[in-house]
């Protein structure tokens, strides 16, 4: 079987199809449905308009789905995580991303879904935006949460709890919120030797690629057809396509 797979659809529909205990870990990167420090702010502007600044010089394309308002994020996380726990075999780990105003929501969600929460691991962003008055907003967060047990004897790794790296600059940016390669080369590394990795907001592919790229087989959901399309192109770099 090729070792990789992208979905182009809705996460939550398309979870509905992928078969019980079929994956080893689940690595995601969700709309944040954040970026602002008001309702309105949050759900009234464009993910580009929250998250990326005014100067930047580059064109990259928006993406939906990030106008929900607590509740409804709350909601729908918590059922798009409830299938990635049945679609995960017993001991599989969860990697959730999100930034200072969703992590408790986004721990909610986990533990309603079914997931075991592990831990909070920080992600220090050495370029970062300075912020008037007070402190820079230099981290996000991965949120670590396993599906029951830990399962260290099939996967005996020492990860370190905070981790450093930048978002990629100038060609090598395909999204505009992209995670840093590096940053999913270490992560990565919690799904056992040669698994397979799922991550229902493909985005620009960094999961699938750092999947790949490391020996494991990798499935992806992503809503955009124009980012999908940018995804397929990094993963076929590094995969047979499927």
């Amino acid at each position: 079987m090729p070792p990789w797979t992208l979905h182009r659809g809705d996460a939550l529909t398309v979870l509905h199809t992928l078969p019980t205990g079929s994956v080893d870990a689940v690595i995601t990167d969700p709309p944040y449905n954040s970026g602002g420090t008001t309702p309105a702010s949050r759900t009234g502007s464009t993910a580009r308009k929250k998250y990326v600044s005014s100067d930047a010089l580059h064109a990259l394309p928006d993406f939906e789905g990030d106008s929900r308002d607590q509740r409804g994020y709350l909601a729908w996380m918590t059922l798009v995580l409830g299938q990635c726990l049945r679609i995960s075999r017993t001991g599989s780990p969860l990697l959730i991303f999100t930034d200072f105003r969703q992590l408790p929501v986004t721990s909610d969600a986990l533990q309603a879904a079914g997931w075991t929460w592990r831990g909070i691991v920080p992600w220090h962003k050495p370029i970062s935006r300075p912020y008037r008055g007070g402190f820079k907003r230099e981290c996000e967060y991965v949120l670590w949460a396993t599906n029951g047990p830990v399962d260290a004897a099939r996967n005996p790794i020492y990860l370190p709890g905070l981790f450093s790296a930048s978002q990629p600059r100038g060609s090598k940016r395909h999204h505009i919120t992209q995670k840093p390669d590096a940053l999913m080369t270490e992560l990565i590394k919690v799904c056992v030797p040669e698994g397979t990795v799922l991550d229902p907001f493909t985005g620009s592919g960094s999961t699938g690629v750092a999947a790949l790229a490391s020996g494991r087989d990798f499935v992806g959901i992503e809503l955009s057809e124009a980012i999908a399309t940018t995804a397929r192109t990094r993963l076929a770099d590094v995969g047979e396509a499927a």
